[in-house]
């Protein structure tokens, strides 16, 4: 069977994965994901109804975002698992559906229940070879014959920003944190989605509005997050291995961080953290364990080489899992949304299987260098010796900002951003966020005035801090950011990125360069507004980029 899968920068050949996806999902997975996203439309159509006469629903709401997020890249490779997700989204789509009678059928209502095709009528098929044939009606392709190039492209923007923002949204509400506006506006979008004849024009509008949301919620996780374990402050990280027995995480999520610790505490096992995970060593409450020992490896995309050389076990949370080697399959571990067959799955945050597979590996045989990266630079540290900045920014000490970050990728170009951040003189300051900077943080880019030249914000979702930075720049020399000397120069892989992308836009941030190469799902009359609008354009040489920016 085929498939069509465009969403992530490394998609085949620049256009579209046809066969089995780059990133290890095959063919029967990619289609089941995109019958999911037309599923949990027609659950919008209906909860989007019922919120117009005021009836919600949270288990529908709680739903929805997870659903978006199992279809994220990288996130749930099983079939299985995704075919159990499929019957439970047909019940929410039957709870959605009682919930918009009831509230038609309310005395004072003045509705009548109009009847709702298409994802809102699906029914689910009996096993998954049938469940892939509905999905393959519903994919990509067959929205491009109907609509042409310009306007799916537009609305897999749109979808692929509702997929990154429904991750940002599930983090924080592991933590406790919901906004109903964040879920009248999933349900508001993924309904907009479902009309016929949309206009590019009010599909931009409806992306942008997507950018808005996006930034309350990565709000939301930033008051999550340092609710939960305090403001990051700046810390050294060990980069190098500590004797004895071990475990590393990868992924997001901190939660998941935390009950690991809570767990292995007393029991000899040095936790590490990998790729996305670096961050958390910055949080107060989580770098009290002494057993967090340090970050091992570096970004998603290496992980299969140094999980083969990792001598404990590995535990996955959230995105970013790639299809594990034989040599450490029997000592990986999966929980929350991701999934991959065959692969044993943590419910309920009950680590025992992930801690008794250290305690039989080997561990490590003894210490490595003593070698360390500072992270931990949010906005609150960063704005804490704000005065100095602004100083030097005055003095012409320090005369220009990069934030470079976003995501890493295997695929070929990257090297661009190590080159650019080397070649970033010495009176300029680097931002960085996301595991784009694995490219470079091992570098030593020394420091002004005592501030090191190079400011770890954190994970992707610290975006908001370093959104916050340019906004209190901003404020305090009275301008606006993009009058600052500032320069965003981003690298992009999944949904995630696409989100914050159209939160930059939304906020009206010009002159973007974004690599390494322009998303599949942008045609060329879609790019064009977008330089028009924004000025964004594609990264050429780290050389040429700098010298158009510095002069």
């Amino acid at each position: 069977m085929s498939m069509f899968c465009f969403q992530c920068e490394q998609t085949a050949k620049g256009t579209g994965c046809t066969v089995a996806g780059v990133c290890g999902k095959d063919a029967r997975t990619a289609t089941l994901q995109d019958l999911l996203v037309y599923i949990t439309k027609g659950i919008a159509m209906y909860a989007n109804n019922a919120r117009q006469i005021g009836a919600r629903d949270r288990e529908i709401d709680r739903f929805v975002i997870e659903a978006l997020f199992s279809t994220v890249t990288n996130v749930n490779f099983d079939p299985e698992r995704l075919a159990v997700l499929l019957k439970r989204a047909a019940e929410i789509r039957d709870r959605a559906k009682k919930l918009y009678e009831g509230a038609c059928s309310c005395e004072g209502s003045g509705r009548k229940a109009e009847i709702l095709d298409g994802p809102a009528a699906w029914a689910p098929a009996k096993d998954i070879e049938a469940l892939v044939k509905q999905g393959e009606a519903v994919g990509v392709e067959s929205m491009a014959r109907e609509l042409g190039p310009d306007i799916t492209g537009l609305k897999q923007l749109l979808t692929y920003g509702l997929k990154g923002m429904a991750a940002y949204a599930d983090h924080a509400l592991i933590l406790g944190k919901e906004d109903d506006d964040v879920y009248a506006f999933f349900h508001e979008a993924l309904n907009f989605l479902v009309k016929k004849n949309l206009s590019v024009d009010e599909l931009l509008v409806m992306n942008l509005k997507c950018g808005e949301v996006n930034l309350k919620v990565m709000g939301l996780l930033d008051s999550a997050n340092t609710g939960a374990y305090g403001n990051p402050v700046p810390t050294k990280v060990r980069v190098e291995p500590v004797k004895g027995k071990a475990i590393v995480i990868s992924g997001h999520d901190l939660k998941d961080l935390e009950e690991l610790l809570k767990q292995t505490e007393g029991k000899g096992i040095n936790i590490y953290t990998h790729g996305e995970m670096l961050p958390a060593h910055g949080y107060p409450k989580l770098k009290k364990y002494k057993h967090l020992v340090g970050n091992y490896g570096g970004a998603w995309q290496d992980q299969q080489k140094e999980f083969e050389n990792f001598p404990g076990a590995i535990l996955m949370t959230t995105n970013c899992i790639q299809k594990p080697r034989d040599g450490y399959r029997g000592r990986i571990f999966t929980c929350g949304l991701v999934a991959w067959p065959g692969v044993v799955h943590i419910k309920n945050r009950d680590f025992s299987p992930v801690i008794n597979a250290a305690l039989v590996a080997e561990g490590f045989k003894e210490d490595g260098p003593d070698k360390t990266i500072t992270v931990g630079f949010g906005y609150n540290a960063v704005l804490g010796v704000a005065d100095k900045v602004i100083d030097a920014v005055k003095s012409g000490k320090i005369r220009h900002f990069f934030l470079i970050g976003g995501c890493d990728g295997a695929k070929s170009g990257r090297n661009y951003y190590t080159e650019f951040a080397q070649a970033v003189p010495g009176d300029c300051m680097i931002l960085t966020l996301a595991c784009g900077k694995y490219r470079f943080n091992k570098l030593d880019f020394g420091d002004i005035n005592g501030i090191p030249r190079l400011l770890d914000c954190g994970q992707c979702n610290d975006a908001y801090s370093a959104i916050k930075i340019a906004v209190a720049l901003a404020e305090a020399f009275k301008t606006d950011v993009n009058s600052l000397p500032l320069s965003l120069i981003l690298s992009w892989y999944e949904q995630k990125a696409v989100c914050i992308l159209l939160t930059l836009l939304h906020l009206g941030i010009r002159n973007i360069r974004l690599g390494p190469s322009l998303p599949a799902f942008v045609t060329p009359a879609v790019l064009k507004v977008l330089v028009d609008k924004f000025n964004i354009m594609p990264i050429s040489t780290a050389q040429e980029d700098l010298k158009k920016i510095l002069g």
